[in-house]
């Protein structure tokens, strides 16, 4: 089994701007824009508004409410009305699904999405960065894969409830894929019943990948454990080894700036899975 790192959500290159920390702590990705998606920015909910109302003032009205949004991955029911049969799906094409293919992944592996935050407060009427806070990377949802389906194979009706999907809007391409989520987490050691996909609803330090005291968002503080010492392969496309530095409690990563997805090798790393499976269980803290 295969732990995935997988980039999501908005940044300074895909919206402009960081995914919100709102005042309570909780956390909210935002969905890049789309233009081909058939997905508004007003269609999607949020407590009871339209997402809109949050991601039009944040980008100062660079993506406004009738934008198309890339909604992917797909993990909260309530965002949108939904089909019969519908689950949590996250969609990959082009070269990072290349990757994701070369690395082998596939049923049962574990993806950990995570994104680019920071803190918003709420004054004079609109939503605003909170003054002096940070951007960092968080961990903010998870899918174990189910299945593996190509997009030109699912387009009859079977995979109906799907159609609205981003990636149904782009032309045929056996490389354009959908993972679709198990209804129950199974990882080793777990013994307790758990979602197959869903969110971190709140901000932790142990599901923040940027260090607390770090002076750029890529400066990581990882388990200790994630250190490829022994021969060991590294999380993929970390191949160089002056990224990393070992220390008795933890490891330090410089991540890389480009990529979507980072593979980490289960039978590498044994620690891997049982502790991305206690981050799900103490997902609510």
């Amino acid at each position: 089994m295969k732990l995935i790192l997988s980039r999501k959500g908005f940044d300074s290159a895909a919206g402009g701007v960081p995914s919100p920390i709102l005042p309570d702590g909780r956390l909210l990705a935002l969905p890049i824009p789309d233009a081909a998606s058939t997905i508004r920015y007003d269609d999607i909910a949020f407590d009871g508004a339209p997402l809109a109302s949050l991601v039009t003032p944040l980008t100062r009205g660079r993506v406004r409410p009738e934008d198309g949004a890339h909604l992917d991955p797909d993990l909260i029911g309530d965002m949108l009305p939904r089909a019969p049969g519908w689950r949590p799906i996250f969609g990959q094409s082009g070269q990072a699904q290349g990757h994701l293919r070369n690395q082998g992944v596939g049923p049962g592996d574990l993806l950990l999405f995570f994104g680019l935050f920071r803190r918003v407060e709420h004054r004079k009427g609109d939503w605003h960065w909170a003054s002096g806070s940070k951007p960092c990377h968080i961990i903010w949802g998870w899918l174990q894969v189910e299945s593996v389906v190509a997009v030109d194979q699912a387009r009859g009706g079977d995979y109906a409830w799907a159609h609205y999907h981003p990636h149904f809007r782009r032309r045929p391409d056996p490389n354009n894929v959908l993972y679709l989520a198990r209804r129950r987490l199974a990882l080793p050691g777990l013994g307790e019943a758990l979602p197959g996909a869903g969110i971190f609803p709140r901000l932790a330090p142990e599901r923040q990948l940027t260090a607390p005291d770090a002076e750029r968002v890529s400066q990581w503080r990882l388990p200790a454990w994630c250190y490829p010492g022994d021969g060991r392969p590294p999380l993929s496309y970390h191949a160089n080894r002056q990224r990393w530095r070992q220390h008795v409690d933890h490891t330090e990563l410089s991540a890389v700036a480009r990529g979507q997805e980072f593979v980490l090798d289960g039978d590498d790393y044994p620690q891997a899975l049982p502790w991305a499976g206690e981050l799900i269980r103490h997902r609510d803290r």
